[in-house]
């Protein structure tokens, strides 16, 4: 009777040849034939057209753009998405459950929705902009525009990141601290941000990999102006337009390497921190 419960138990889910048959099914259809599609479409290039393509200054000057903003963006966004996950696991206040619900208004508002609403906003006559223009602070059709919109997009990547790990907690370990008498520095410093470092360098590295991809909130901010404001998706965009496929897909796989190298080289500093905490 036992091993009868024991094999229906057991086979009630799906055997490891099945669903690993179906993973690699799921990830060939919605990863890698679309990225080796890119590669394909590459290789049409020469290697003489490859790199007229990528050392354009138009294009060094849309990389950069795109990396910085989205850099910054996201330590924006680990700083102050640190400070909103703390607020809502460790207080109770009036509003709490909506202010919680508003951390993830970005992914269910469309991003093209987002970008209009911070042009509007950050106008000359627009509710913030029409205190910051007089000053000569403009947001609009330059790079802090572009990294104003994207710290929108990835704040709730750091917060959701940064949430569960403050709320498993145990604040047994801030007491002993404070028993020992140990300031709210030493015991931020010592004993609570070793615990979610691990979890801000995820959400750091989710911003910045989603920073880099995002092109609907910046569209109508950036003003795309070339040299100045136009990021990398917006090139390739307009690129696609003009029908030059090639130089698209060669823009698309050189900014998929690039990224990828930038997470794996986050993960593997992730990992190392991880080591180091259960040493």
């Amino acid at each position: 009777m036992d091993q009868r419960t024991s094999s229906a138990r057991i086979s009630v889910l799906p055997g490891f040849g099945l669903t690993m048959g179906f993973t690699l099914l799921y990830l060939s259809l919605i990863v890698l034939i679309p990225l080796s599609t890119i590669l394909f479409k590459t290789l049409s290039l020469s290697w003489e057209q490859f790199w007229k393509i990528m050392l354009s200054p138009r294009t060094v000057a849309a990389f950069r753009i795109s990396f910085q903003t989205s850099f910054f963006a996201a330590v924006i966004d680990l700083i102050f998405g640190s400070i909103v996950g703390w607020v809502l696991v460790r207080y109770r206040f009036p509003g709490k459950q909506f202010m919680d619900a508003l951390v993830d208004l970005p992914f269910a508002l469309p991003t093209a929705v987002a970008g209009i609403v911070l042009t509007t906003l950050f106008s000359p006559v627009g509710w913030i902009g029409k205190f910051l223009v007089p000053h000569n602070i403009n947001v609009n059709y330059t790079p802090l525009g572009i990294t104003v919109a994207l710290v929108f997009v990835g704040l709730p990547f750091v917060v959701r990141t940064i949430q569960p790990v403050l709320s498993e907690f145990d604040k047994s370990t801030e007491e002993v601290a404070a028993s020992m008498g140990a300031n709210r520095w030493q015991i931020l410093q010592r004993v609570i941000f070793p615990e979610i470092w691990p979890a801000m360098l995820t959400g750091f590295t989710l911003a910045f990999a989603r920073n880099l991809g995002e092109y609907g909130s910046i569209v109508f901010i950036s003003g795309n102006i070339p040299m100045k404001t136009e990021i990398t998706t917006l090139l390739i965009v307009g690129r696609l337009e003009n029908y030059d496929y090639a130089g698209a897909t060669a823009l698309a796989f050189s900014m998929l390497v690039l990224s990828f190298i930038l997470l794996l080289l986050i993960n593997l500093l992730q990992a190392k921190s991880r080591k180091r905490m259960l040493i």
